[in-house]
């Protein structure tokens, strides 16, 4: 292939996989409006996508996934190390050589035989960033290069001068695992009831096999920027994390960055795109899911948001609860498994009232009353460049400086709105215990902590207490150590006695973040020191306006000493699953049973 005339380790590596993979033809990418519309126009005449009214929304589609094809399929997610140990408990491990041998041998040859291999050269992060990451993509489902066209910087003709030849790409392979005999005709979402996710993190490649939805096929994103980047960034002293990107500027002030790290079901693409309640105050959104932070020369932590695009869910999404959102995804949008009204428009749960007809994420008619007309998971790609609040910063090569990184959960009691980790150790200890109370939809037991350290639990690259490990060296490894950016834990979701939430939420969270920037300035001034941490001392947090008593404000700090006494309990049972746990996270523990005794 001429295209890689220039990098003959991509070459070599392309024409290995097409060996035994055994496509009817070959395209390199090249990323143009062009090529997307063509592929776009034979998604079209295969079924898969629908074009929606341009009119309402211009530029956009509608797909609609197999049944069976709808989520992350964790229990098939593997991280194949060479150490089973390097894995850790909370990853599925299996020895490379032999998963290498089961996938290619048993499921990839022959893989996409009546289809095109698409080979896509792609960025993860600005080109030529020093931050940055480049992979190679071989997939067989052209609705995966439309959306990794969105989410990633795409294309040979962009993508390819930026590649070393010898230098760690990562190499990404995909198959839907539908090959196609002569003559038999398709289906508008080939997919395959086997299916595999699965890294290789020491030679930084993946191969995912039977699906063609969302992260298990859009390599570049949880694979790539999360397991596979975790790994690397163990190996360079960087960080690669689950967390949004926020700007937030004060009236005649500064703009700060603040990173933040939130489980599912704690309003974290929300916050992402927070619309400003406290006059004067400006926020504008760097990335709503992904973070990769290293030092600056300065000694601060720089992050930037590796994707060009949001990839989020669309129930629950409104007006009211996320208007940039909804304003984003106006125009040149790529729905998946939401519901479409009889104008040709999108509907979904929780977007507003429903109509009297729709056709469901699976091509029904749909009245009301008859379950969900989009699926739970169903997805919206679109742009970054189209947000009306993307930071002018977004693809700033050197990032933006962090100066807080905030962790959460869903907390009906026991923890407080906010407060302050009393250094960077005790703020680590913060998000490895990180923890949400398990709902009534949710496996398990009602009411009990289900712990998802730093938000990273599916998406941790190698060990779990390596992890943690990682984090305490972050001050070791920094220029200077004073810099590095304050901790906080948030918890949006404390309820009263009659079970209404204390605090209103969305929008009002600002006042916290406003609280918080002021710790990174004048941490004295403003705080108090309570058993847990730093907390607003009376008055410091802004409450003007809102609907927010005295009662209510002492509840959602009070610090219940037996509640967490217990809550402590549960900890040590679950960092007792490491057993390469480092000594640091046992000793926060210790220390804060002794400061509530």
């Amino acid at each position: 292939m001429s295209v890689f005339s220039s990098h003959p380790t991509i070459e070599k590596w392309v024409n290995e996989q097409l060996g035994y993979l055994k496509p009817d033809g070959v395209h390199v990418c090249d990323g143009s409006e062009h090529e997307n519309q063509k592929l776009l126009d034979e998604l079209l005449a295969g079924g898969t996508i629908e074009k929606l009214n341009d009119e309402l929304r211009p530029g956009s589609y509608l797909a609609r996934s197999d049944p069976r094809d709808v989520a992350r399929v964790e229990k098939q997610t593997y991280i194949c190390s060479r150490n089973p140990v390097d894995a850790g408990p909370t990853n599925n491990w299996e020895d490379p050589v032999k998963m290498k041998t089961k996938l290619k041998d048993e499921l990839f040859t022959g893989a996409m035989q009546g289809r095109t291999a698409y080979v896509m050269p792609f960025c993860m992060g600005p080109l030529g960033s020093p931050l940055a990451k480049y992979g190679v993509q071989i997939t067989d489902s052209p609705y995966v290069v439309a959306n990794m066209r969105i989410m990633t910087r795409m294309g040979s003709d962009e993508v390819l001068p930026h590649i070393e030849d010898n230098s760690g790409w990562v190499r990404c392979l995909h198959s839907v695992g539908a090959p196609l005999a002569p003559g038999q005709e398709d289906v508008p979402w080939p997919c395959n009831e086997t299916k595999y996710i699965v890294h290789f993190p020491e030679e930084r490649s993946i191969m995912s096999y039977g699906s063609g939805y969302g992260g298990n096929a859009l390599l570049g994103k949880k694979c790539l920027a999360l397991r596979i980047a975790s790994s690397i960034a163990r190996e360079e002293g960087w960080l690669a994390e689950h967390m949004l990107i926020l700007g937030v500027t004060p009236p005649g002030g500064e703009k700060k960055y603040v990173a933040a790290a939130f489980p599912s079901a704690c309003g974290k693409t929300n916050l992402a795109m927070l619309e400003a309640t406290v006059p004067g105050w400006k926020i504008e959104t760097v990335g709503d899911d992904i973070a990769w932070m290293r030092f600056g020369e300065d000694g601060r932590l720089y992050a930037i948001n590796p994707e060009a695009g949001f990839f989020g869910v669309a129930p629950g999404t409104s007006m009211k609860t996320n208007a940039n959102a909804m304003r984003t995804m106006e125009e040149n949008t790529l729905f998946t498994n939401v519901a479409k009204t009889d104008e040709g428009d999108v509907w979904w749960e929780g977007i507003g009232e429903a109509p009297q007809h729709l056709t469901d994420w699976r091509g029904n008619d749909w009245v009301p009353g008859e379950g969900n007309a989009a699926h739970p998971n169903s997805r919206f790609t679109t742009p970054i460049s189209q947000c009306p609040v993307a930071d002018k910063q977004w693809e700033d090569p050197e990032g933006v400086p962090i100066s807080a990184i905030l962790f959460g959960g869903r907390r009906s009691s026991t923890v407080p709105l906010v407060h302050q980790a009393f250094d960077w150790e005790h703020g680590t200890y913060m998000g490895a215990s990180m923890s949400s109370e398990q709902t009534a939809a949710a496996e398990g037991t009602v009411g009990k902590l289900r712990f998802d350290p730093f938000a990273m639990l599916p998406f941790c690259g190698y060990n779990m207490a390596d992890y943690f490990g990682h984090w305490l060296s972050m001050p070791r490894r920094s220029p200077d150590p004073e810099k590095l950016p304050k901790i906080f834990f948030v918890n949006w979701f404390r309820r009263n006695e009659k079970g209404g939430f204390l605090w209103p939420g969305f929008g009002q969270n600002l006042r916290v973040i406003k609280w918080v920037l002021e710790q990174t300035e004048e941490a004295t001034k403003s705080s108090v020191e309570t058993p847990i941490g730093l907390m607003p001392a009376p008055g410091a947090l802004d409450i003007s306006g809102l609907n927010v008593t005295e009662q209510d404000l002492e509840e959602l700090f009070r610090v219940d000493r037996h509640a967490y006494l217990e809550e402590f309990k549960n900890v040590r049972e679950y960092f007792s699953s490491f057993d390469r746990l480092p000594n640091e996270m046992m000793e926060q523990v210790d220390r804060l049973e002794s400061r509530l005794k």
